[in-house]
């Protein structure tokens, strides 16, 4: 399994600040340079915890803050998931389908779903790499670090690429 991929992580409108507003450009610079690129969307139910734990009431389906900031390859699947994570056993398959053992990980947020993405990769045996410098918080640069600096804990300091 020597193909790789790009995961593009939650890069949505209502993601998009002054922390995170450069990423949608980075995202679309890189993903010409991968066969495979697979895109996720986060959407917050009502109900959920994190609208009822954590106080997070965006993100809706029907919200303006739901759809993508930038423009997907062609043909690339788009998973919408209500939790950190889009790593399971579908997501595993389509991996596997495609010969896939290296995953580069980008988008928004470094210290959540991105962070959440690459160490459920880990842990399923396929190799992430974290692109920094296409990683960003909504909130904040101290989150973004702090993220960066769990992601080296996690998945290995070489894991993690500037």
């Amino acid at each position: 399994m020597a193909e790789k991929c790009l995961l593009i992580v939650d890069v949505q409108r209502g993601f998009i600040n002054p922390w995170t507003a450069h990423i949608p450009a980075a995202v679309e610079a890189l993903q010409g340079g991968y066969q495979r690129v697979i895109v996720t969307r986060f959407f917050n139910p009502a109900g959920s915890f994190y609208r009822r734990l954590i106080g997070w009431q965006r993100l809706a389906r029907d919200s303006a803050d739901f759809p993508l900031a930038f423009t997907p390859p062609e043909g690339a699947p788009v998973i919408d998931k209500p939790t950190y994570t889009c790593v399971g056993p579908k997501f595993l398959q389509t991996l596997a389908g495609w010969g896939v053992g290296r995953v580069h990980v980008c988008g928004i947020a470094t210290d959540n779903c991105v962070l959440k993405c690459a160490v459920d990769l880990f842990e399923a045996g396929i190799e992430p790499v974290v692109l920094a410098g296409a990683c960003a918080s909504h909130g904040g640069d101290d989150c973004h670090a702090a993220g960066i600096k769990l992601l080296r804990r996690f998945i290995g300091d070489r894991q993690v690429v500037d």
